[in-house]
């Protein structure tokens, strides 16, 4: 659990350093987590009986965590119910009674059904304890916004309130991974499609699991090549999915006829659950494209545009929205997980 609070440094999240003095910076994730009602926004708050607040739930990152896996993690422990994670909201950054400078990021979250595939690809989470959460409340905006015991954690609630005044809240994502690290071409003797991951490229593949759950990946289609296939294994084994092999997502294929991915990726823009598409290097720039074509001005430059794009073992998420015009890409991140 956090600790009480000194006084804050920055409203958002990734802006600025550490004081020269502070030695660490402790890394933190949470959750605001919504629904609508009765045609009026939601959100839910908790309550610390040590520090007497109201706020939203967080925690410190655990060893070989990435951002999002704590994030889904610790809103599971202290709310009692899984999420899947929206687009990320502001966070914020502060000093802690021991000087160190504590770092905490959020993404807005929706609950997920416990048998949803991307919860069962989840480690279990402990229950509620009550001795640190007592009380959690579905609350209005505006009395959330009164609620709330720090006034620096408005600035997360703000940001979410206004995407869902823009009808960009209600989101799901679009997953591009590149695969994890294969033999090298130099090394490898058989068939190029047959050249496998390398022992930290299935770490990769593993360390992807609890990413593709975070955003709540519900089908994955993977090119038919031996690498992209070791990637997406361990995912749909855990979710219990079966995955959707398509050869235009092969390098000789894109070579002959970009336009089928392209159909590919503009039918997983348009597919109403949160989708993983894995694929290799040469491929990108076209996926990269087509996501470039749906995406609002702002979310341009967000992009990766130079070659390699993505690194082994990335993951790019596309967070999109509805719109009267058709799918909007309203955001992006990019991800690489800690193999441990």
């Amino acid at each position: 659990m956090a600790p009480a609070v000194a006084r804050v440094v920055s409203g958002t999240t990734g802006l600025g350093g550490p004081r020269p003095d502070v030695a660490t910076v402790v890394q933190a994730a949470g959750g605001v987590v919504w629904r609508v009602r009765h045609g009026h926004l939601q959100v839910q708050l908790i309550h610390r009986p040590r520090y007497k607040d109201w706020s939203w739930p967080k925690g410190k990152v655990d060893p070989g965590e990435t951002l999002v896996t704590t994030a889904v993690r610790e809103v599971a422990e202290e709310t009692g119910k899984p999420v899947v994670l929206g687009v990320p909201l502001p966070g914020l950054q502060y000093l802690m009674p021991d000087d160190q400078v504590k770092r905490v990021h959020y993404w807005a979250a929706r609950r997920a059904d416990a048998t949803a595939p991307s919860v069962l690809a989840r480690l279990p989470v402990a229950p509620v304890n009550r001795a640190e959460i007592d009380d959690k409340r579905w609350l209005p905006v505006e009395e959330a916004l009164t609620r709330l015991t720090r006034k620096a954690d408005r600035a997360p609630l703000e940001a979410l309130s206004a995407e869902y005044e823009a009808g960009r809240l209600a989101t799901r994502a679009l997953v591009i991974a590149r695969h994890g690290r294969a033999v090298s071409r130099s090394a490898w003797q058989g068939h190029e499609q047959d050249r496998p991951l390398t022992p930290a490229g299935h770490g990769q593949a593993h360390a992807l699991v609890p990413v593709f759950a975070a955003f709540g990946v519900e089908q994955v289609l993977t090119s038919q090549w031996q690498r992209c296939a070791d990637t997406v294994d361990p995912y749909v084994r855990s979710a219990r999915i079966i995955p959707a092999v398509d050869p235009a997502l092969t390098e000789a294929s894109h070579d002959s006829k970009p336009s089928r991915v392209t159909q590919a990726v503009q039918e997983l823009l348009a597919a109403p659950v949160s989708s993983l598409l894995c694929t290799h290097r040469p491929v990108l720039p076209t996926v990269l494209k087509v996501l470039g074509s749906h995406a609002r001005e702002s979310v341009l430059s967000a992009l990766p545009s130079r070659n390699p794009y993505l690194q082994p073992g990335d993951a790019l998420i596309a967070h999109i929205a509805d719109t009267a015009k058709g799918p909007l890409v309203v955001g992006v991140e990019r991800i690489r997980p800690k193999v441990v």
